[in-house]
């Protein structure tokens, strides 16, 4: 992950809320918005209600590795946000990268 291809700004956050498309399953909500860009931006969410900071930095790094894995089989031109949800804390790697794959396979952004 490039440090360009992440969303940081709260603006960034909120025209993706405001503008994109949701999509949920039930780990995680997705959030897609073209970007009109040659490249991704990512940016991902952990509430407090996932648990405590230990929980949540655990949910995001697993998150964001799964991303990273996974990068070269997106189409270019989205901005994506991760949202886990309570349940995500006590699913396993293996759970997350489905849930991210199905939700990313759903708003057409995987390659065929």
């Amino acid at each position: 992950m490039d440090i360009n291809n992440r969303l940081r700004k709260d603006t960034q956050f909120r025209k993706v809320y405001k503008k994109g498309r949701s999509y949920g399953n039930s780990l995680m909500v997705l959030y897609v918005y073209k970007n009109k860009l040659d490249y991704n931006r990512v940016g991902f969410s952990v509430s407090k209600k996932v648990g405590n900071s230990v929980k949540r930095n655990k949910v995001k790094r697993r998150m964001k590795e799964i991303y990273r894995l996974n990068v070269d089989k997106f189409k270019n031109g989205f901005d994506l946000i991760f949202i886990p949800k309570k349940s995500t804390a006590e699913s396993s790697y293996l759970d997350i990268q489905s849930a991210m794959l199905h939700l990313l396979s759903i708003s057409h952004v995987l390659k065929k």
